[in-house]
């Protein structure tokens, strides 16, 4: 076995907490891993807590050309340690080396932090305001102390504590980073901390710009995100452990942004039924089942309307379902989907493929398809819309349209809502009548897809209304919206020219940044 250490203030050191350790699981086999992880103690959270609020002091000084090189030469050193990221990320989560880890996860990861190098260079993203007849300046800047990241289990790399897409954007916009890594991939995650650590080096940035713990007890989480010197925290994970952390944090007065819960509806009206049933059926198996079901944005509920159709659509997805599962990525994935199919069930929904443990060699649960009627959810719609992180979908028969809309107002916040229609508008009134609503509860509609591809783009929205996450304002994917969640607004009252951010001087400072100045959005110089 091998202790691994944790990195605090620009060191790698052993941790103070021997006395309490874990190992990664390969969830392929059941067994664990070699190496063995701490948890640290109190005392240790709080001095990196310190060294963090130290680096932030520092990077005040440090302009941002400087932080962009530090995330383009991040991403130069993951891409130099490929193999070894690759090849232990699939011994910690069994998720597919091709093309899912090394062809797509990997490069996703590296294209954001370079995303956020370029937002970081170019500067608009600061949204630097000038107002010249009342002497009024302003401009985001950094929170003036550490970001907290707690990583998700299902993105070993581009939900990472260390390079995902909280992550990056908190350290583009200014900020030292305290990454909690997830417990499911703790080797992963010191590996990227490594590269980034390299960068750090490097570049010659504080040295506790990036530092790495692996776990903490629950009271140690509480009051590490509502710490005095914490600027925010970023967190991804169940509703129970964010809402525990966000009651901690909004006591004490700091940010903290959410990803929690999301069952994202799709609704299949009669037209798009009529047309391509098959093909529907298809893509909404796929997509649940894409990650063995371990997808925030895998689609756990479909609406449609009861007919003759649509019982036939259900025997065609049921079919599908019969499919061999895939892997969990761990043993608490296990009793958490059994857990959400019982409830499902408690609450009325009929058990039509599944329901059950899967015995043998590794972490498995039987794909699993319910069903209800649109009576039954609307008896008990919160129950109905439990998330079940793992291959499981419930279908809602709706009586009519106007229980369709009745439906979709009771739903729960989510980040995402589809709807499949006719190619010739055959399902336009419908739509008209149902969309509206919806699209209030999500944060990303879509039309004639499935939810699961989130694409790096600064017009992409990965939030939404709670419980899916704490705040419906901001986005967790695509830069720089991503980047304003770990920012501060600072304003300048007649502040004299030369002790003003170069933002908002008189010379713009790139010659290509945006900036609002006295009511119009230009590149130039203030006249």
């Amino acid at each position: 076995m091998s202790y691994q250490p944790v990195l605090i203030a620009g060191a790698w050191r052993t941790s103070a907490g021997t006395t309490k350790t874990f190992t990664a699981v390969n969830p392929m086999t059941r067994m664990p891993l070699p190496d063995v992880y701490p948890v640290s103690p109190w005392k240790e959270v709080e001095e990196a807590l310190v060294a963090g609020a130290t680096a932030a002091e520092a990077l005040r000084d440090i302009a941002p050309e400087a932080r962009a090189r530090f995330l383009e030469v991040f991403a130069d050193a993951i891409e130099a340690r490929t193999e070894a990221i690759v090849s232990l990320g699939y011994l910690e989560t069994g998720l597919a080396i091709e093309p899912r880890l090394r062809s797509s996860e990997l490069p996703r990861t590296t294209d954001q932090l370079r995303q956020a190098a370029a937002a970081t260079r170019e500067r608009s993203w600061c949204h630097a305001t000038i107002d010249t007849r009342r002497g009024l300046r302003s401009v985001l800047g950094p929170l003036g102390g550490p970001v907290v990241v707690f990583g998700p289990n299902n993105f070993p790399f581009a939900f990472n504590s260390v390079s995902g897409g909280d992550a990056a954007a908190a350290l583009a916009a200014g900020n030292p980073i305290i990454a909690k890594a997830n417990t499911g991939h703790p080797g992963t995650t010191k590996l990227l901390t490594e590269a980034a650590f390299e960068a750090v080096q490097a570049t010659g940035m504080p040295e506790a710009l990036v530092q790495l713990i692996y776990r903490t007890d629950h009271e140690s989480g509480t009051r590490l995100v509502s710490h005095p010197l914490v600027g925010a925290t970023g967190f991804t994970g169940s509703r129970s452990a964010g809402l525990q952390l966000k009651e901690a944090a909004d006591r004490a007065g700091k940010p903290i942004y959410l990803e929690m819960s999301s069952v994202n509806p799709v609704f299949v009206l009669p037209g798009a039924l009529e047309e391509r049933l098959e093909a529907i059926a298809d893509e909404l198996f796929a997509s649940c089942s894409l990650g063995t079901g371990q997808f925030c944005t895998k689609p756990g509920l479909t609406v449609v309307m009861a007919s003759e159709c649509s019982e036939a659509f259900l025997q065609a997805i049921a079919a599908r379902f019969e499919a061999p599962p895939g892997v969990l990525l761990g043993s608490s994935g296990l009793w958490t989907v059994g857990d959400a199919v019982q409830q499902l069930c408690a609450a009325g929904a009929e058990l039509i493929v599944g329901g059950r443990e899967v015995e043998g060699a590794g972490f498995r649960y039987a794909n699993t398809l319910l069903r209800v009627s649109g009576e039954q959810f609307l008896a008990q719609p919160e129950a109905l819309q439990t998330e079940a992180f793992g291959v499981v979908s419930l279908i809602v028969f709706a009586r009519d349209t106007a229980q369709m809309q009745e439906i979709a107002r009771h739903f729960e916040g989510n980040l995402t809502g589809s709807f499949y229609t006719h190619s010739g508008g055959a399902d336009d009134g419908i739509y008209d009548l149902v969309a509206p609503i919806v699209r209030t509860k999500v944060g990303r509609l879509l039309n004639d897809a499935m939810p699961t591809g989130v694409a790096v783009s600064p017009a992409m929205n990965h939030g939404g209304p709670f419980p899916a996450t704490g705040h419906p304002g901001f986005t967790a994917v695509g830069i720089p919206a991503a980047m304003l969640r770990f920012a501060a607004l600072h304003s300048y009252d007649r502040v004299r020219a030369h002790r003003l951010p170069a933002e908002l001087q008189d010379r713009n400072p790139t010659g290509q940044m945006w900036r609002f100045i006295d009511g119009t959005w230009t590149q130039g110089d203030v006249v």
